[in-house]
């Protein structure tokens, strides 16, 4: 069973850039389907970005040429590298991760997920 926990939100300039990281304990990330997720007060979560135990990534569109996820199994941990941030861009993110995921942009694939780390882009 992964514990999950994010780190790296801030505050942030449009245009700047964050890099959130996502560190596992319990149990071996390269096992396991990853993703990034955000959600403003009052919406869904959304997904934001995957990465499969092969490295097979997938993005929402909103996103697709401005963030980038990556994995490093030597140290549990997953990123999101994230550039061009935009004030749309603004929400609580969190890690989420299963053994098998159907949809790897769905919330409803997962279990196992952090507690999130906000980030805040204003003009």
């Amino acid at each position: 069973q992964a514990q999950l926990m994010e780190s790296g939100g801030g505050s942030v300039q449009t245009g700047g850039s964050l890099r959130l990281s996502c560190v596992a304990s319990g149990d071996t990330l390269s096992n396991y389907c990853l993703g990034w997720f955000r959600q403003i007060p009052g919406k869904e979560r959304e997904g934001v970005a995957a990465i499969s135990p092969d490295g097979t990534t997938s993005y929402a569109d909103s996103v697709k040429g401005r963030f980038t996820i990556s994995k490093d199994n030597a140290k549990n941990t997953l990123y999101l590298q994230m550039n061009s941030l935009k004030q749309e861009d603004t929400a609580m993110y969190y890690c989420a991760a299963d053994i098998r995921v159907m949809s790897p942009l769905s919330e409803a694939s997962y279990l196992y997920w952090g507690r999130g780390t906000q980030v805040i882009v204003s003009s």
